[in-house]
């Protein structure tokens, strides 16, 4: 049972705020020494468990880098970059990110994208800021809207892109079932079959961004279709 203080070691550094990482690192030394480890197998299973979850660790160090960059204006210069491309909408910047975000996922490259690594920073205000170049200023709520719409174009493309490598998990999984059932598929079949599912996917999906950009003309003209910078040039004529 004293083998558990390492718990009370971690309550009580996480209650006084102190690093997470020493409070863990220090937590496993108290284990396994009160366990009567050797030092050099306690290091060694810190060390096992460092290169089991390595792409966790990785992902963990990714998110401080990412809100640095926020900090020192990463959204700011991707509204700015936005809002200088005239064709450019909310609905389109979605669009040309559910596609490439289906086609890297059937790839096998899905760490491109996530929420955190590209949605958050970079895609949401792209697509803000398309609109704001539109219209103004934009609503709390419209702002929402369309960060959820730009989340959905990741979970979207991802979800059925994936489907379509043949090394993703649950394509080895489906693999194991139907091999358990005695019924003779090979991965290539199936993702074969998940093509005209991701076609759809991307179709219908593209439909809704594409529907969006006349939401947000409606919602933020109150249906008149003058954009911010119409009425601007309207009073300069006037």
């Amino acid at each position: 049972m004293w083998s558990l203080i390492g718990v009370l070691v971690v309550v009580v550094g996480f209650v006084l705020r102190i690093n997470p990482l020493l409070v863990v690192t220090v937590a496993g030394l108290v284990t396994g020494l009160i366990a009567r480890l050797p030092l050099d197998k306690i290091l060694t299973q810190f060390g096992t468990s460092f290169v089991v979850n390595r792409y966790m660790s990785l992902f963990i160090l990714i998110l401080p880098v990412i809100g640095l960059m926020e900090r020192y204006g990463l959204k700011e210069q991707a509204e700015n970059l936005v809002s200088k491309v005239k064709v450019a909408t909310t609905g389109r910047i979605l669009i040309l990110y559910l596609f490439l975000r289906e086609l890297t996922s059937a790839l096998g490259l899905t760490s491109l994208g996530g929420h955190a690594q590209m949605v958050r920073p970079l895609i949401a205000p792209m697509a803000e800021g398309a609109a704001e170049a539109k219209y103004g200023d934009l609503p709390e709520s419209t702002r929402y809207k369309i960060r959820a719409f730009a989340a959905s174009a990741d979970n979207v493309g991802l979800f059925f892109g994936e489907d379509i490598f043949i090394a993703i998990g649950a394509i080895l999984l489906m693999k194991g079932f139907f091999d358990q059932q005695h019924i003779a598929v090979t991965p290539l079949g199936m993702a074969v079959w998940g093509i005209p599912t991701a076609l759809t996917a991307l179709v219908v999906h593209s439909i809704r961004f594409y529907r969006l950009d006349g939401s947000l003309r409606r919602e933020l003209t109150g249906g008149t279709g003058a954009t911010t910078g119409d009425q601007a040039r309207t009073a300069t004529k006037n």
